[in-house]
């Protein structure tokens, strides 16, 4: 008897589990499907509003906007989102709500350099101004915005220095917390008499900022601090690049190991192995970014590394190209993979929408942003057969869609 009741207690509770188990696969099928349905329809679909940034010359008035549907690559122009003077370097706020661009100019007060900040209207795409600060220096080139959002870091070629700016509550920006000079120059006595800071970006985690200075051959190493906006010498200070090579602009791989140098004046391209814990970057290869036989001048602009992790990218000026190279994932190292020409003349900056399918890069010269299909499994660029006609172009941003 008491055999037969415990095999009924046993299948009861069985019943039961099966029956919670029922219960709980339903309910976390609901809240899949919820969270499905709760997810932005254009961001389901793949779709960014691309910002085009210039140099106010000729027709451009400043930033150009296009609304892309990357799984088909159809462009609708959304034209002029917002007058602004030579805003020739954009980045996007971690949130997307905000776009911040520099007003490439000399002089290095309010009449001179600057950095705008604009707040996105996500139906549109058009862009709202929302204040403008001085850049600290002349000839501001680059800007970015810390992970977190709380910072802008701008780079001012003419002036050779670099600043962090506080991002307001509003998305606004507040007068520089943290000003850096840097000094010195290195081998060609007309590019590289006094430093050049061409580029800044925060790393991975957030800890350092660095800075590329094209004057000095160095890749400048700061403590940061984004809450309070301030930028402190680390310990190493700064990575040495050769002699002459004037890097230009870096980027991290994907998987935080890896640091991609462009050295514009060498048209090289330089990996280096990433130390997060000391922010420390250790040379492990210098690979040039022009075909063998190639007898003309070139210097390179851009360098990005696509969302796969895979391919490396960067632009040449002159051979009007942009060269593929494939990465050792376990090591790093490039491979060079080809080069594709850009369809224009000097193609100062490119971009790579946030799925990996398109790249469009920025002609300046001839005027046009040319659109290219990047296949997943080579890196190969093939033209998609679509070219914005944009005046001057030299920055490609991509947000998405709500």
């Amino acid at each position: 008897m008491n055999g037969r009741r415990g095999r009924l207690r046993f299948a009861a509770s069985c019943g039961y589990i099966d029956s919670m188990l029922k219960h709980c696969c339903t309910m976390a099928l609901c809240a899949l499907v919820a969270g499905l349905a709760a997810l932005p329809a254009a961001a389901a679909k793949g779709e960014f509003f691309v910002y085009i940034g210039t140099y106010t010359r000729g027709s451009s008035q400043g930033i150009y906007g296009w609304r892309l549907d990357a799984a088909s690559g159809k462009l609708t122009p959304i034209g002029l989102v917002a007058e602004t003077v030579n805003p020739s370097f954009l980045a996007v706020h971690p949130n997307n709500r905000y776009i911040y661009a520099v007003s490439e100019m000399a002089g290095g007060g309010q009449k001179g350099g600057a950095v705008s900040a604009f707040a996105i209207d996500r139906e549109t795409g058009r862009l709202k101004f929302l204040n403008r600060v001085s850049s600290k220096g002349s000839g501001p080139c680059y800007v970015s915005v810390d992970h977190s959002g709380k910072a802008v870091l701008v780079a001012n070629y003419g002036s050779g220095s670099v600043a962090a700016l506080p991002i307001q509550a509003d998305g606004a920006l507040a007068d520089a917390g943290s000003f850096v000079q840097h000094s010195g120059s290195s081998v060609d006595p007309r590019r590289q008499r006094g430093p050049h800071a061409h580029s800044i970006q925060p790393s991975p985690d957030n800890r350092f900022a660095l800075a590329a200075d094209l004057g000095l051959d160095q890749v400048l190493i700061y403590r940061l601090d984004a809450a309070a906006a301030t930028l402190a010498p680390n310990d190493p200070p700064f990575a040495k690049l050769d002699p002459g090579a004037g890097p230009r602009h870096f980027a991290f791989h994907p998987n935080g190991r890896y640091v991609y140098v462009i050295n514009e004046m060498a048209s090289s391209l330089t990996a280096f192995a990433w130390d997060a814990p000391r922010g420390a970057m250790r040379p492990l290869q210098t690979v040039s970014t022009l075909p063998k036989d190639f007898q003309g001048d070139s210097t390179c602009a851009e360098v990005l590394v696509h969302p796969n992790g895979r391919f490396v990218y960067g632009s040449n000026r002159g051979h009007d190209s942009i060269a593929i190279f494939t990465v050792d994932r376990d090591k790093g190292s490039l491979t060079p993979a080809g080069h594709v020409s850009t369809q224009g003349a000097v193609p100062r900056n490119f971009g790579i929408d946030p799925t990996g399918s398109w790249l469009f890069a920025a002609n300046q010269n001839s005027g046009t942003v040319v659109v290219f299909r990047i296949d997943p499994a080579s890196g190969g660029l093939s033209p998609a057969g679509q070219t914005l006609e944009v005046s001057t172009p030299v920055c490609v941003r991509f947000v998405p869609v709500r």
